[in-house]
């Protein structure tokens, strides 16, 4: 891909960071709490008559009491396949169904559980902020082209390159505040 302008470098960055976050944001949603959340299991994979399928695709998913998830699936055909994929999914979950509805009781967490789930979210932070530091590489890469190509003004590509920096810090501290937030979910009894 090929940039004109310092702009779109910076845009094409900010892109790449964003993605980068969010992508943190739902795979923190996944991670277990001390209390029932739809997210806990709406985007576990379902094989649906050959098809891997989102659960909440597949069923309505409430939260009737603080510990407990109720899925109510469109088609009753499918609670097998989705007591399989709750069962399969290593979340520690024991589906309970009565042919028509599942129920999810969350157990609570042990002291050494909750330290694994803040150690994995502490990883995947680090893992997003390893995206976020190749996006800046890359954004840096494009401005060095820039600068030889575009004859852009030095100070035009010390301004970008001193832009890109802050985006990365902006994007490494919205990572720390998800997984601080999360933590600090997993640790409430």
């Amino acid at each position: 891909m090929s940039f004109n302008t310092p702009d779109d470098v910076l845009m094409d960055a900010e892109m790449q960071m964003e993605k980068a976050s969010e992508h943190l944001k739902r795979e923190l949603r996944g991670i277990r709490t001390g209390r029932a959340s739809p997210a806990l299991v709406e985007f576990l994979k379902v094989d649906y008559y050959g098809s891997m399928t989102d659960l909440k695709s597949l069923a309505s998913i409430t939260v009737p009491e603080p510990a407990q998830l109720l899925i109510k699936p469109f088609d009753a055909g499918s609670i097998k396949d989705i007591i399989k994929a709750i069962e399969t999914s290593g979340l520690g979950l024991n589906p309970q169904s009565d042919g028509k509805l599942i129920r999810l009781n969350m157990p609570p967490l042990s002291g050494d559980r909750r330290k694994q789930l803040v150690t994995h979210c502490k990883k995947l932070a680090e893992e997003t902020k390893v995206s976020l530091r190749n996006a800046r590489r890359d954004a840096n890469k494009h401005a060095d082209a820039l600068a030889k190509a575009a004859h852009v003004p030095e100070g035009e590509i010390e301004q970008l390159r001193t832009e890109i920096q802050d985006l990365l810090k902006k994007y490494e501290g919205i990572a720390d505040e998800h997984v601080a937030k999360k933590s600090k979910e997993i640790e409430e009894i």
